[in-house]
């Protein structure tokens, strides 16, 4: 028997008007959006529940298009509808899979969605630190195909000169080839390397 995914539907209030002086604005103009649907607490959750936990999983850690992910109602992600199956990519293995899903079948998925529900809260909770900049040695990396990279304005903020102003002791940004939001599973090898070579300065 298929496991199904357990979900708990207690949403916080609020993010239900985005800012649109801010690039979410974007992601408001279509229903489809991840973005749009985790709105309503116990939504997004019961399309996820119609899935099993594995597939939420592959489906979700399998995802390598740069572009925002997509949830049209009724008919689950765009790129991969339904039971369509998913390949798993080199770095992900069934045994990887399993335990996630394990984990997702004891917490459910709505603690991992409040925390963009209450985008607005956490907002309001740093407002002293607008403004504040990273005073310490920094080295960032990401991937091409990671969609955040992707979110309007942030690839030109990344690449350049805001991102030094606000991160003065900014050394280096690594944009890794051909990965996607996962880094550290994808390229370890890359990653740990990158890593370690910037400790070794200090």
């Amino acid at each position: 028997m298929k496991r199904q995914m357990i979900t708990n539907p207690m949403g916080v209030k609020g993010f239900k008007k985005l800012n649109k002086d801010t690039w979410f604005a974007s992601y408001q103009t279509n229903s489809s959006s991840v973005m749009n649907r985790v709105v309503k607490p116990g939504d997004i959750e019961a399309e996820l529940a119609k899935m099993t936990s594995e597939t939420v999983m592959k489906k979700f850690l399998a995802y390598r298009d740069p572009d925002q992910i997509y949830f049209p109602k009724g008919k689950g992600f765009r790129y991969s509808p339904g039971d369509t199956p998913v390949t798993l990519p080199p770095w992900l293995t069934e045994q990887d899979v399993e335990y996630y899903a394990n984990q997702l079948e004891k917490t459910g998925i709505t603690g991992a969605v409040n925390y963009y529900r209450a985008f607005h809260l956490s907002w309001e909770l740093t407002a002293a630190w607008r403004g504040a900049k990273v005073m310490v040695p920094t080295k960032f990396i990401i991937g091409d195909l990671d969609l955040t990279y992707h979110m309007p304005g942030l690839k030109d903020y990344m690449l350049g000169e805001a991102f030094k102003k606000d991160v003065p002791l900014l050394q280096e940004v690594v944009v890794m080839q051909d990965v996607a939001h996962f880094v550290n599973q994808e390229k370890p090898d890359e990653v740990n390397k990158h890593i370690s070579n910037f400790l070794q300065k200090f």
